[in-house]
């Protein structure tokens, strides 16, 4: 099958010579899609904070079994997943199409990486739907217009936002903007979100961030978990609240908690 202007656009806009984000996180979960100028980076944050590995692959795992609890207790059956990422293993409709396929799931990323790797987001059921829109996460008029085509924002909505907000620097606008998308979403929606926390007994994250936003981009904003927490302001956030992602409803199966990583996550429910 042919790719899309669009996505030999995409292709033709990114850039090898230089360290990025979607790239490295794709390399520590074990993908594919890397350069690398991209796993001398990781590796290198890796030196600088070891369990970065964990950590990554904790925020996948929080992304599946937030999931999971939403279709499968909650009734969830839509979901408008911000800035997605690249494919990786369990993205977010093969996820929830699993459990139930008439599940409706829009993707929204304005990184031409990720635009390129589209097609993979698109093969959803036959009873479902998937669909990928090209847009910032700033432009919330357009995301909710253009997922309306594919969403009936009538009828409740997860919303997710894992390891987005952190590219907004400003606190104000970063909490504009999730409250603006919220506010648009009915009664009975969610908002699955994760975020890096700063914490006095984690410095060598602060070190891996620090040589991040050196050398590579776009730029990561670090918030404590008091910060992260105030995201979910007006909705009723269910337990165990906004912690560290491999503490979110463990699969241990032994009872034990995993050690804390630096991704802080919560879900919260409007009523």
């Amino acid at each position: 099958m042919a790719e899309s202007p669009a996505v030999n656009d995409a292709r033709g806009r990114i850039r090898t010579d230089q360290p990025h984000t979607a790239r490295i996180w794709n390399y520590w979960l074990g993908g594919k899609d890397n350069y690398p100028v991209d796993q001398q980076a990781g590796d290198r944050i890796r030196q600088l904070h070891p369990g970065i590995g964990e950590y990554a692959l904790a925020d996948r795992r929080f992304l599946g079994r937030a999931v999971r609890r939403l279709v499968g207790e909650y009734g969830i059956r839509q979901f408008l997943d911000i800035g997605t990422g690249l494919p990786s293993a369990d993205n977010t409709h093969e996820v929830a199409q699993r459990i139930a396929p008439e599940s409706r799931i829009v993707y929204v990323d304005n990184d031409p990486i990720v635009l390129a790797h589209a097609e993979a987001l698109l093969v959803g059921t036959p009873e479902g739907r998937t669909d990928y829109l090209d847009e910032d996460l700033r432009n919330v008029d357009t995301i909710l217009e253009q997922a309306s085509r594919t969403l009936d924002l009538g009828r409740p909505v997860a919303l997710m936002l894992l390891g987005v907000v952190i590219f907004v620097e400003e606190d104000e606008e970063a909490y504009g903007l999730v409250r603006r998308l919220v506010d648009a979403l009915p009664a009975g929606s969610h908002l699955v979100l994760s975020h890096t926390v700063t914490r006095p007994d984690m410095p060598d994250v602060d070190a891996a961030v620090a040589f991040w936003n050196e050398n590579g981009t776009p730029k990561l904003t670090q918030r404590t978990p008091e910060a992260v927490t105030r995201f979910f302001d007006g909705l009723e956030l269910l337990p165990p609240g906004v912690v560290s992602c491999n503490r979110w409803h463990p699969e241990t199966g032994d009872g034990e908690l995993p050690p804390e990583v630096a991704m802080f996550g919560g879900v919260g429910r409007k009523g």
